[in-house]
């Protein structure tokens, strides 16, 4: 039996708290072990390429599989598939802070990275469930905070806790648990959402396609120029791979009656704008997250907690422009100059710090973070809102998760390619500045720097922190594909009911939105509550 009571304000963050709580564990997890990993490979014997792929491999999963828990989300409870995501997320969590060698501890994350990235898909389709786009800007402002502060956060909680006698790194995944486990409680007592129950087919094909092909051309990114060359055999049979697991996904979509991507969302401009400028920011987030802490440690010689300090302004800058961004546009409907806006502010901030070196003055560094930080909290959620004020019920789940996927997308690419652009440039730049006669790959091997002679020491930071500059000038230049995309979405007021209006002939905006039957489960549901601050639907799980 349903119950059709509107929520109150209250009842709505509690129901917010649990979902927010549980993305910030999920993202806190790939970020917080960004400070603590050099002291994780000094104790499991790792090397360079394994300080990647204990960061590609958790946003690997997560993206891999991010699509695929959106489609479920279309299909069964939302609650039940969200509370599954966490328990795998923790599973993973305890394995890794048991991890024994790089190896298990690689694989290991992998498991983390499946239940991230239901848990980050889900989130998403869940608030859009609750809330209609309109009010769902005022709450996609907490949801962005939450985000910015887990992404950019987690290396000072890392570094803390490498730093604090008695801890030591493998609390960075264990502290991580009981926060999940907190997390499915108040969940299992303040999410409450319709049941959809449907005889369905799912399209198991086409998710293994797609998770294989996306898994290659990850793979490829991540070993080209470090283990094969960029042109090589081993490259061409990583995208001849990627490319025939992609094709035949096209085509599988097409025929499946319930596929995992719907390929006809694509045919709608929002959407697809949406994608193309989800792959930058996902690229800056995740990328000023992991190296931020690299330069403030490597080149700087701060320790871990200091270095997570300095990345402060950042994480300010993202927190605030998502929450008064998300307010306003609440308030007022509109929200295509927030993404513009911030999209702009978002290139002249990596552009900044595309300046810096091993010296640059550090009041600058903060005041060309706190920039970064705020095209990131004005685009990240608003991307994923102007999707969702677009599609239908039936295809939120798809859509939402589709704009996430790419955000990974572009945040695990961009941290393999930009890793290996930080290990050439060092590499070359080191190279240039040992005298004569100096045993090659001296000092660029290793993270360990303290052990180093001391002129060999300050050549290696210096190498980092002047190659640091190449890896935001080229997210700029990515960021620029944000600004392009963003510029040509044309904007459609916020709608202030759950679902598109049916039936709907033609569109007065120009657009042309996706407009697919409503469930039959949530037909049920009254969606003609008024207009106002707390109209919103509460509806009671089916037993």
């Amino acid at each position: 039996m349903t119950d059709a009571t509107p929520m109150t304000h209250r009842k709505i963050l509690e129901a917010l708290s649990g979902i927010l709580l549980a993305l910030l564990v999920a993202i806190l997890s790939s970020t917080i072990v960004a400070n603590a990993l050099p002291t994780i490979l000094a104790d499991l014997k790792g090397n360079q390429t394994q300080y990647t792929w204990v960061i590609t491999s958790t946003l690997l999963a997560s993206t891999a599989t991010t699509p695929i828990w959106g489609k479920l989300a279309d299909l069964f409870s939302k609650k039940l598939l969200f509370q599954i995501a966490i328990t795998i997320f923790t599973i993973g969590s305890v394995l890794s802070g048991f991890a024994q060698d790089m190896e298990q501890l690689i694989g290991f994350r992998v498991v983390q990275g499946l239940g991230m990235g239901g848990v980050q898909a889900l989130a998403q389709v869940i608030i859009g469930a609750m809330v209609s786009p309109r009010e769902r800007g005022r709450y996609s402002g907490y949801t962005g905070a939450v985000m910015a502060a887990a992404t950019v956060g987690g290396p000072l909680v890392g570094g803390f806790i490498v730093d604090t006698p008695g801890l030591g790194w493998r609390w960075t995944f264990f502290i991580t648990v009981p926060l999940a486990v907190l997390a499915l409680g108040v969940l299992s007592k303040t999410l409450k959402l319709p049941t959809v129950r449907k005889d369905v087919k799912i399209d198991y094909a086409g998710a293994f396609l797609i998770t294989g092909g996306v898994s290659l051309v990850l793979m490829w990114v991540s070993f080209a120029g470090k283990d094969f060359g960029w042109i090589s055999l081993e490259t061409l049979a990583y995208l001849a791979g990627a490319a025939a697991a992609l094709v035949a996904a096209y085509f599988v979509e097409r025929r499946a009656s319930s596929p995992v991507v719907p390929l006809r969302l694509f045919k709608h401009r929002t959407l697809s704008l949406a994608v193309l400028g989800s792959v930058a920011v996902g690229t800056s987030m995740f990328g000023a997250s992991v190296f931020l802490g690299q330069y403030f440690q490597l080149s700087r010689g701060f320790s871990p907690t200091k270095a997570g300090l300095l990345t402060l302004p950042l994480v300010a800058g993202l927190t605030i422009a998502s929450t008064v961004s998300g307010q306003l546009i609440s308030k007022y409907g509109k929200w295509k100059n927030f993404l513009v806006t911030g999209a702009v502010v978002l290139v002249v901030g990596l552009g900044l710090l595309g300046t810096i070196d091993h010296g640059t003055n550090l009041v600058l560094m903060g005041a060309y973070m706190l920039l970064t930080g705020v095209g990131l909290g004005l685009t990240m959620q608003n991307l994923v809102l102007a999707v969702q004020n677009d599609v239908a019920m039936a295809d939120l789940g798809a859509a939402s998760s589709t704009v996430t996927f790419f955000r990974s997308l572009g945040g695990t690419a961009g941290v393999a390619v930009l890793g290996s652009v930080l290990a050439s440039q060092v590499s070359t730049k080191i190279a240039a500045g040992l005298p004569p006669g100096t045993p090659a790959g001296t000092g660029g091997g290793t993270l360990d720097l303290v052990h180093l002679p001391g002129p060999i020491q300050a050549l290696v930071r210096g190498a980092y922190g002047d190659a640091m500059a190449t890896l935001f000038l080229i997210a700029a230049v990515a960021a620029v594909v944000t600004v392009v995309a963003v510029v040509m979405i044309k904007e459609v007021p916020l709608r202030t009911s759950m679902d598109i209006p049916q039936p709907v002939v033609g569109s007065p905006t120009g657009e042309a939105p996706v407009h697919l039957p409503v469930d039959a489960d949530l037909r049920n549901v009254d969606n003609s509550t008024p207009d106002v601050d707390n109209s919103l639907l509460h509806v009671g799980d089916r037993r």
